[in-house]
């Protein structure tokens, strides 16, 4: 009968001009191509078929298909694909289109080590805004963007029987004002065609900033004591309680005349406990993973240069939500203001 579904269906999959089928993709024809997964970057404008209608009206554009034959190809319905067509952008669409372009641009800036969390503090910062950090993340993931993750790592330092000291800090890692708790290390990193370099690094438990460091061909006793005359030059009225692991230069009779001398109080790590100098040990694996592991250094003084930019970074622009949002050298400065 005239006007009954299946000729209707039959019209719309035929050449009106030859009477012929249509050549549907998958039928040995060119294939349907930006179907929903094939697109890396998404759109604030969102819907659960927002790549299929994409889609379709690409592929009707370049082929001259019937919009109701690639609808039924790709599972959606005639009406949501030119609702899709007729949509304005709202404002909260052109806002979510500004706001990914300072996400993109912002995450490039740091070198894909911002999640969502520290952009929101950093966008909020910058632009004077108050945005979410759920809508953030909504628009990091459409536009593809995910941090870099911090691997676990193992293992604790072997430990001296000689001039150690009990463990005073005791996991209590929060201080009421700037140098009353200090933490201290060492790491190793590497150059060149597998030299090793070690860097030594005293960190402030009030605010999170890194108050000293030093970086040596050796870890000896040398660079360890440097790292404390380097602490002690910067603040030289902070009396701190000093703690480390009981690696030989924190147990050296140096270490232990160096410290009295400068009226620091030492405590350290009980045997196997990493986590008892968990502080110092995430900074180290924040630099690793934002900055070391990402790069390759020819040279001593290369891996010198990266490391002092780091520490700036760290200190003056890594914004942290414990510290109200603040850069830890921010922080800082407002309790001794």
């Amino acid at each position: 009968m005239p006007g009954s579904p299946d000729r209707r269906r039959k019209a719309e999959t035929t050449d009106p001009g030859t009477g012929a089928p249509y050549a549907v993709p998958g039928d040995g024809e060119r294939p349907l191509k930006k179907v929903e997964g094939n697109r890396k970057e998404g759109s604030p404008q969102l819907g659960r078929h927002l790549h299929r209608y994409q889609a379709i009206d690409e592929y009707h554009a370049d082929t001259g298909l019937p919009i109701t034959l690639l609808c039924r190809v790709l599972g959606v319905s005639r009406s949501g694909y030119y609702k899709w067509r007729r949509y304005e952008p709202t404002a909260d669409h052109q806002e979510n289109t500004r706001l990914m372009t300072r996400i993109r641009r912002l995450f490039a800036d740091f070198g894909g080590i911002l999640g969502y969390r520290r952009l929101t503090m950093t966008i909020n910062r910058r632009y004077k805004k108050q945005y979410n950090p759920k809508r953030i993340l909504r628009l990091m993931r459409l536009l593809g963007l995910k941090s870099l993750i911090r691997m676990k790592t193992s293992g604790c330092t072997k430990t001296s029987y000689k001039n150690i000291e009990e463990n005073l800090l005791e996991r209590e890692f929060q201080a009421e004002a700037p140098n009353e708790k200090w933490v201290t290390d060492i790491t190793y990193l590497r150059y060149g065609k597998g030299k090793k370099a070690y860097l030594s690094a005293i960190k402030d438990l009030y605010d999170g900033s890194i108050v000293a460091y030093h970086v040596g061909h050796f870890n000896d006793n040398d660079l360890v004591l440097e790292t404390l005359r380097k602490a002690k030059a910067a603040h030289p009225t902070a009396h701190p309680l000093l703690h480390s692991d009981r690696g030989s230069q924190y147990t050296s009779k140096r270490y232990r005349l160096q410290t009295t001398a400068y009226q620091m109080e030492r405590s350290m790590s009980r045997v196997g406990n990493c986590i008892d100098n968990a502080p110092i040990e995430s900074f180290f694996s924040h630099l690793k993973t934002e900055r070391y592991h990402r790069k390759n250094y020819a040279h001593f003084q290369a891996l010198c240069e990266d490391i002092d930019d780091y520490i700036y970074f760290y200190n003056h622009e890594r914004y942290q939500k414990k510290l109200n949002s603040l850069a830890p050298v921010e922080y800082r400065n407002q309790a001794v203001a």
